[in-house]
């Protein structure tokens, strides 16, 4: 499903004077890291909690570039799986309204659940306005390098002037180069040649880096391997391939930053680094439905607790108070009018149903203020099967409700205090979780969101689960309902 194309856009926008066109607008690079938690770096990313960081992954880069700018504690991906982010990110829209929540195979009655998925579409469509395609309607040079994984012809179908192509996962396997493990010195190295040639031509320039880290991490450099083998393993963190290719990824955010100085091009440029949702379910050393688990967060990929969607965020640039924090919080999908009133758009050129909101304001505020939004609430869908069942969050201000479709359950959180949700109030609060649960059903229908239906087939005698992936077709993975975070706040 797509929405219709704003015709007046891209003719509005190429009216404006070209004095007003001119190359001293910001410069935007976005960095998006791949399965990566929270606390999946050694930058704090909350000031009053040391957990907040790694305790066995080491980003000196990302260190630096926090000092430089500012962290959001309370900074989220829009969606708890890769594709339906990286649509988000383009569009300014929910996956809900997008009607895109997910990147791996969806259910089906075969699968043996007891709800079946709506099956939805794959494929950025054409008729869809991309922040590519507003950016460079404005002036700006605009580039695409990594993954992709959007289909619809790629990147140059869908505003950018360059890019690696129609990438996806797969293109990341055999990216074992010792010296450019996944591509990540390469991948910035050809966005800095990018960004030099629009300096030459006194363009300015947007450009997205989407690294394939975390993923393939035995692709890890073998000298940042042996490097991490060399030191005392964390009880959070343990796992030595992901700890290399999160170094190893670090030293590729580090090439941008160092070329980015060469250029002379770091005062004005906007410098952003985000994951696209939290970490895989095996990167912590225990299940993250223990009870004592020391990770600050519950979840992982695939659920909308904490620990599937609150990412790291740092972001430097002109007007940005160094080693500051904010925590207000935002969501992926409010880059999109960001960088357009950093481009100098007006709002109301921007294409209809946009939903996030500009962060211009608190950057250059010092972290202090609000996000208008065309909605209050911040919504996390993803009616779903993968590390627990179908479910949907909604955060207002400081509480959060997440829905269960199975057994149709809420749990009600106040992350002022418990960011970790291992205190259920919903029975305690039932007029905060009602209003929650009624403000999360108006949105989804407000937006004819996918909702998972009972599966008249289903057999609880029988097993569940997918079959097959890119590496190995023919493997059964039954579905793992110890995992599900369900199981924490409802226990049996």
């Amino acid at each position: 499903m797509t929405k219709p194309r704003y015709s007046g856009l891209l003719t509005i926008i190429l009216m404006m004077s070209t004095v007003s066109l001119a190359a001293d607008r910001p410069n935007i690079v976005l960095m998006i890291s791949d399965d990566q938690a929270w606390y999946g770096t050694s930058v704090q990313m909350h000031p009053d909690m040391p957990n907040s960081k790694s305790d066995f992954y080491r980003t000196p880069r990302l260190e630096e570039l926090a000092s430089q700018g500012m962290r959001f504690t309370d900074a989220y991906a829009p969606a708890t799986v890769c594709s339906a982010t990286r649509a988000s990110l383009q569009t300014g829209m929910t996956p809900a309204k997008n009607h895109w929540t997910k990147a791996a195979p969806i259910a089906t009655a075969s699968n043996n659940f007891p709800l079946i998925p709506i099956q939805h579409r794959k494929a950025l469509s054409t008729e869809e306005i991309t922040i590519g395609e507003v950016l460079q309607a404005a002036g700006y040079r605009t580039a695409h390098y990594g993954k992709w994984h959007l289909l619809g012809g790629g990147p140059a179908m869908h505003g950018y002037d360059e890019s690696d192509g129609e990438t996806g996962n797969a293109n990341a396997d055999p990216l074992n180069d010792p010296d450019n493990p996944l591509d990540v010195i390469g991948m910035s190295e050809r966005a800095l040649d990018f960004m030099r040639r629009a300096d030459e031509a006194n363009e300015p320039f947007f450009a997205q880096i989407s690294y394939y880290p975390l993923h393939v991490q035995q692709n890890a450099s073998p000298e940042t391997i042996a490097r991490v083998e060399a030191r005392p393993k964390g009880e959070v963190h343990s796992n030595v391939l992901i700890a290399a290719i999160t170094e190893d990824l670090d030293t590729g955010v580090g090439v941008l930053m160092d070329g980015l100085g060469d250029l002379g091009l770091s005062d004005n440029t906007y410098l952003i680094y985000i994951g696209d949702n939290g970490h895989r379910p095996d990167d912590n050393n225990m299940a993250n439905n223990r009870a004592d688990n020391p990770a600050p967060l519950v979840g992982d990929k695939g659920n909308v607790s904490e620990g599937g969607i609150r990412v790291p965020f740092i972001i430097k640039g002109p007007g940005i108070e160094p080693n500051s924090w904010s925590r207000v919080p935002i969501v992926g999908y409010d880059l999109f009018p960001t960088y357009a009133e950093w481009a100098e758009i007006d709002p109301s050129d921007l294409p209809a149903g946009i939903e996030g909101g500009s962060i211009a304001s608190i950057l250059a505020n010092g972290g202090d203020g609000e996000v208008e939004r065309s909605t209050e609430e911040l919504i996390f869908h993803f009616p779903h099967y993968q590390v627990g069942s179908p479910q949907t969050a909604i955060r207002l201000g400081d509480y959060k409700l997440i829905k269960y479709y199975e057994g149709n359950k809420t749990a009600l959180f106040d992350l002022s205090v418990d960011i970790g949700e291992k205190h259920n109030l919903a029975m305690k609060m039932p007029e905060k979780a009602a209003d929650l649960e009624t403000r999360l059903d108006a949105y989804l229908a407000s937006v004819n969101a996918d909702i998972p239906i009972i599966n008249p087939d289903y057999d609880p005698s029988k097993p569940t689960g997918f079959t097959g992936n890119r590496r190995d077709p023919n493997r059964f993975f039954p579905h793992n309902s110890a995992r599900d975070v369900k199981r924490l706040y409802f226990p049996e």
